[in-house]
């Protein structure tokens, strides 16, 4: 392949998420990967895709979203991941469900070699369909599944991997989809049930006049993130309050609601300037 495509490859490895997988656009990988070579555009990236997929390097697919995904087969081997961050995109057909997938020009010539080579060629398997019914013709094909030989992925949404860290339950995937929307919260709702709408309404009540709407809106999503990482409630109002005297941009919340959590006690009390003696003579010792 090109010397392009090989660096698009390695490019990949960077931008995947924890199951080697990645939205399948061009444009995007384009200005990911090549953002100082406006020579190397989104054709040119399509090109390199289609080496890789031809070399059996990446599988492209389409999920049960619509949406067209990649997945770096040979991930596992160059990236290991010590903090798995959950899943954002549907699992590959062709390896992550155990599906087959047709094999690419290249590797036909040696499929047919090797089948020619074993007593009695290859034989593909009966396909058991969901509800343990057995479709002994062996293709398991239905409208729209030409290309699939095993049983379709499981309803439920379809995503058969955690979607949160093991580790941290509290933290939802560090990694989204680009445009896409938010999967949802990913942490229990607070002991006292307080929403990011009963926080606003304080906020804005306690405001003299009511802040625009735009501003409101900011902040409501400002604390739907805090309340879904687990951020107390009291501490978020502590926040609210202190954006509410600064009056700063509602970006800000965040570093506020930290003040009011971590700010370290004043050192006022233990502090003191230093005053001049009124008796000079007894507080030098004549030593002046």
């Amino acid at each position: 392949m090109s010397l392009s495509a090989e660096r698009t490859f390695f490019g990949l490895l960077t931008q995947a998420d924890d199951q080697g997988r990645f939205r399948d656009q061009a444009a995007v990988i384009a200005g990911q990967l090549w953002s100082l070579r406006r020579e190397h555009g989104p054709e040119a990236v399509e090109d390199d895709l289609i080496q890789l997929d031809d070399a059996g390097l990446i599988c492209r697919y389409e999920g049960e979203d619509g949406k067209r995904y990649l997945h770096i087969v040979t991930f596992a081997k160059h990236q290991k991941i010590n903090r798995p961050s959950g899943v954002r995109t549907p699992p590959c057909p062709h390896h992550d469900l155990g599906v087959p997938r047709e094999p690419s020009p290249q590797m036909r010539g040696a499929l047919a070699e090797s089948s020619a080579s074993r007593p009695g060629g290859l034989t593909e398997p009966s396909v058991t369909r969901p509800g343990g019914l057995t479709d002994p013709s062996g293709n398991g094909e239905s409208a729209g599944q030409s290309r699939f030989r095993e049983h379709s992925p499981q309803p439920h949404g379809g995503l058969t991997e955690p979607s949160v860290s093991p580790h941290r339950p509290d933290l939802g995937p560090r990694n989204r989809d680009l445009g896409s929307t938010p999967l949802g919260g990913t942490s229990a709702p607070a002991p006292d049930s307080i929403s990011a709408k009963d926080l606003i309404g304080e906020y804005a009540a306690a405001c003299p006049h009511r802040p625009p709407q735009d501003v409101l809106s900011h902040l409501g999503r400002e604390v739907k993130k805090l309340l879904a990482e687990g951020i107390a409630p009291d501490h978020i109002r502590a926040g609210l309050d202190r954006h509410r005297t600064k009056g700063l941009h509602p970006s800000t919340l965040p570093s506020l609601v930290h003040e009011a959590m971590n700010a370290t006690p004043a050192l006022a009390a233990a502090y003191q300037p230093w005053t001049n003696p009124a008796d000079t003579a007894a507080a030098y010792g004549g030593d002046l």
